[in-house]
């Protein structure tokens, strides 16, 4: 497990109301980003079986951290299921089969709560289950329509990425009361407001450009800061279950950003958010559709 948080450090007080711009670890932290976003940029464009991939790896790797993160009995048989679970998954996801993915996604979540028994875990280890493989499906769904895709996930990157650099920025730099103190001490409210709009501008610009102008701007731009909220409650969501089983990062797989879960957190959210809007608006097969036909 990873190191305890400490309880006894009592959170800012909302009259500290900024942190120094430049951290210690900014070099190590902004090196691996680059990293890790030219992997999933390369991915992209190639697109298919190899983009799937990149997302199952993530979806493995997040199941591993979120079962050892909650602790309890039968650890590799939960693992063991979760794995199956994204093996069935990958397929259906790749080929656009949504309500096929989403069933084996709740039926191998139900499988794992069941293999956890009376632990006292089988309600996290199901989530966990359905979470990572969110983490697979939401970005395989959206990548797969061959009109849309590239265009989809470029907007979710641009959105997501936008959010979160500004967040960090803003927030130092303007400062403020604290989002949420008690769970995420260092977030506040000004980063929060302007990653959110932040990302939704470089959403629509990037979106706007990969659809080569066929998009209308006012709607993507709105649906783009709705992803960044979104994105930002799942990051504030991961942050206070790891308050719940007292950790301070789900692991230490990427340098100065923890583990994978601590990565993606506001990522995935923000694409299950993608996946079902644009399921709710598409008349076809393919979702992305749905993000850009208004």
């Amino acid at each position: 497990m990873t190191d305890p948080v400490d309880r006894a450090a009592a959170p800012p007080a909302a009259s500290q109301t900024r942190a120094p711009l430049i951290g210690a670890d900014l070099s190590v932290r902004a090196a691996a980003a680059v990293v890790l976003a030219a992997l999933a940029l390369i991915a992209a464009w190639i697109g298919g079986f190899w983009f799937m991939a990149l997302w199952f790896v993530g979806g493995a790797v997040a199941l591993w951290e979120w079962q050892r993160l909650i602790g309890g009995e039968r650890l590799w048989a939960r693992i063991a299921v979760g794995v199956l679970t994204l093996l069935v998954t990958a397929p259906l996801a790749l080929h656009g089969a949504k309500s096929w993915t989403v069933a084996a996604m709740a039926i191998g979540a139900v499988a794992a709560g069941a293999v956890a028994g009376r632990s006292g875990r089988a309600v996290w280890t199901a989530a966990g289950v359905f979470y990572a493989a969110a983490i697979l499906a939401a970005p395989t769904l959206l990548d797969a329509s061959p009109a849309y895709g590239f265009a989809a996930i470029l907007w979710l990157f641009a959105v997501v990425w936008g959010a979160d650099t500004f967040a960090f920025l803003g927030g130092r730099l303007i400062g403020g009361p604290r989002l949420w103190p008690r769970v995420s001490p260092g977030k506040t409210w000004s980063g929060a407001i302007v990653g959110t709009f932040a990302g939704a501008v470089a959403g629509a610009v990037v979106g706007f450009l990969a659809m080569h102008g066929g998009v209308r701007l006012a709607q993507l731009f709105w649906l783009g800061v709705a992803a960044a909220i979104v994105g930002q409650i799942g990051d504030l969501g991961e942050s206070a279950m790891k308050r719940r089983f007292t950790v301070k990062d789900s692991s230490r797989l990427i340098p100065g950003h923890g583990g994978v879960l601590d990565r993606l957190d506001a990522f995935v959210a923000a694409a299950v958010f993608a996946a079902l809007v644009g399921w709710a608006r598409s008349d076809g097969v393919w979702i992305a559709a749905g993000l850009f036909q208004w």
